[in-house]
């Protein structure tokens, strides 16, 4: 039976727990719920935050998606997921919506283990052709009559790994259909030669052959991606067509809130606002500490105009790592290259060998796409390229995947890399200062999420010694050993132990490569034991490097280390996250308490 007025008193909405109850309703229905889900989505998001534009924008493509094809026996593999709200929200997850990002809610992004719609568990960009592709050989082998379906966004599929699953499919015969979001945009408006070939596409005044087609794809479109029965009517002919297939679809990011559309970077995760009228809710007006990446932003575009030397670099991230303020003032010594770590950093490398100052910004967890290049084509060369790693350790309510917490285990064991965790937003700047003064190796400068806590932060420029730590307190039995601004949590945690504070002494090591070895050699001598803390996993991370210290000189204090536990954690705030790791100032205080009893 098909459903159309049956509850005319009530929202569509309010009765699709499912996409087979979805796939009950007729055409005529569709634009209705697709105006619902709109409301619903933005009611949600207004209040407990998260990321907006992408789902709006792509309301109708996942409707129509639901409707045509046999979910989950038919396979949806999303690119990282902003846009997937919709998607959770027509697949179970409505009444629980609310939870979405909160502390035990639902994760942000699709993920295998909350839900069968969610085929493959995403957050970093352009993975979704490769993991369909391989859906799609394994049904094929098996002798499955499955399709797959990867939606993927115009700033992803200029991502090499999107080219790479592009360039296999092609010569396959499997059954896999890639879609293509097009809005222009990703977190920032999309940058490129491909940005261009699709923005003549649109345009009709493409001259070349069609990219998708020369890749053996059968390439449809463009269409319009609001127009639910366009998009229908296309999904079912698709349906019949073997093969790769490739459909272009056009869709506006904040798709039905004016602001959305008209400011699609603010709106991509804007935080609370008013969701009858669109509008941000006004911050309070007091002097706050600026964010981490605004030092950073504000700081290197300071040391551009004296220096003509140095140049930024972000993959897509121009708003999150404030290199825009750069792109502002000197534009062409700033580059945003798009959704591209391989190509910054070995661009990085590239320049670095013809003299440049290169300050390379990406996000902690972004970087592990680019491994190989940090090794083979940075440190194996000794070049001196400025690595500043944002959102470093734990990030919040973006979770698992987007959590920095092991940037500092997987650069530690790399030679020639310095690297570098400022306490607060002074540190950050000196660093900056020092590395563009110029050094013998590349550095990786890591700092967290948010918000500083230091006002007056631009202070004249001070050049660190590279290699010596900070003595924060003395103490005579229990030496406290951090790096990065966990220290501010220590330094709490100390006021908060019941026992007599003047046996605990607190050293901010600042580099974790290299180490004060001359200091902690005073450090293992003078006191009894030895506490690690640090915003990044426990194995292999900083208080790795003190225990192999230790096992250098033999010494044999006991050593606690703290840190990220041995397993994947997921969403919440940071504040939440740290007292369930206890690595906020209460949990500290606990595990010191423990610690020094004993010695009393």
């Amino acid at each position: 039976m098909q459903l159309v007025h049956l509850y005319p008193m009530t929202r569509l909405l309010d009765h699709i727990n499912d996409p087979k109850e979805l796939r009950k309703l007729n055409t005529e229905a569709l634009p209705q719920l697709a105006k619902e889900l709109r409301e619903f989505i933005i009611t949600i998001v207004a209040t407990k935050e998260g990321h907006l534009g992408a789902s709006l924008g792509a309301v109708e493509l996942t409707i129509a998606l639901h409707y045509v094809f046999n979910t989950p026996h038919d396979l949806l593999i999303w690119d990282v997921g902003h846009q997937a709200y919709g998607h959770k929200i027509l697949t179970g997850r409505k009444a629980i919506f609310n939870t979405n990002r909160q502390l035990g809610g639902i994760s942000g992004f699709p993920k295998r283990s909350e839900s069968t719609y969610d085929t493959f568990g995403v957050g970093h960009s352009s993975t979704s052709i490769s993991a369909a592709l391989g859906m799609a050989i394994a049904s094929q082998l098996k002798g499955e009559n499955k399709h797959h379906v990867a939606i993927i966004g115009d700033a992803s599929i200029a991502s090499g790994m999107a080219f790479e699953g592009l360039n296999h499919a092609g010569v396959t015969d499997v059954n896999l259909l890639v879609i293509l979001n097009d809005n222009a945009i990703g977190i920032d408006p999309s940058v490129g030669a491909l940005k261009q070939y699709l923005t003549n596409v649109k345009k009709g005044t493409q001259k070349h052959d069609n990219i998708f087609e020369a890749l053996n794809f059968d390439y449809s479109g463009p269409i319009d991606g609001h127009d639910i029965y366009a998009i229908i009517t296309e999904l079912e002919r698709l349906k019949t067509v073997k093969g790769p297939k490739f459909l272009h679809v056009i869709t506006t990011k904040g798709k039905g809130l004016k602001q959305a559309e008209n400011d699609q970077v603010k709106y991509h995760a804007p935080g609370k606002f008013d969701a009858k009228t669109g509008d941000l809710w006004p911050k309070q007006d007091q002097v706050e500490a600026p964010k981490f990446q605004d030092v950073f932003g504000h700081t290197i575009v300071e040391l551009a105009h004296k220096n003509p030397l140095i140049v930024g670099i972000t993959p897509a991230m121009p708003t999150g790592s404030s290199l825009k303020y750069m792109m502002e003032q000197l534009p062409d010594r700033a580059f945003d290259v798009g959704i591209a770590e391989q190509h910054a950093v070995t661009l990085a490398a590239g320049m670095a060998t013809q003299g440049l100052i290169v300050f390379c910004n990406i996000y902690s967890t972004f970087l592990q796409r680019a491994y190989d290049q940090v090794i083979h084509d940075v440190a194996l060369q000794n070049l001196p390229v400025i690595f500043c790693l944002d959102r470093a350790g734990l990030v919040g309510e973006d979770g698992a995947t987007h959590h920095g917490a092991f940037d500092l285990a997987y650069l530690r064991c790399i030679p020639n890399l310095i690297i570098f965790s400022p306490r607060n937003e002074i540190e950050l700047r000196h660093i900056m200062f020092t590395a563009q003064l110029g050094l013998p190796h590349p550095i990786a400068i890591r700092y967290p999420r948010g918000k500083g806590r230091i006002i007056d932060w631009k202070q004249p420029f001070s050049k660190i010694e590279i290699g010596k730590a900070n003595i924060l307190k003395e103490g005579t039995t229990l030496a406290i050993l951090s790096i990065g601004a966990i220290a501010e949590n220590i330094i709490e945690a100390i006021d908060l132990v019941d026992s007599d504070k003047q046996t605990i002494g607190h050293y901010d090591l600042r580099f974790v490569k290299p180490l004060d070895e001359s200091l902690l050699q005073t450090i293992f001598k003078k006191y009894q034991i030895i506490c690690t803390v640090e915003d990044g996993c426990v194995n292999g991370g900083f208080g790795s490097a003190i225990l192999e210290f230790a096992a250098k000189f033999n010494f044999k204090n006991p050593i606690k280390v703290i840190g990220i536990p041995d397993h994947f954690v997921e969403h919440g705030s940071v504040m939440e996250l740290h007292a369930e790791l206890n690595l906020d100032a209460k949990g500290i205080a606990e595990t010191l308490q423990n610690l020094i009893e004993p010695h009393l």
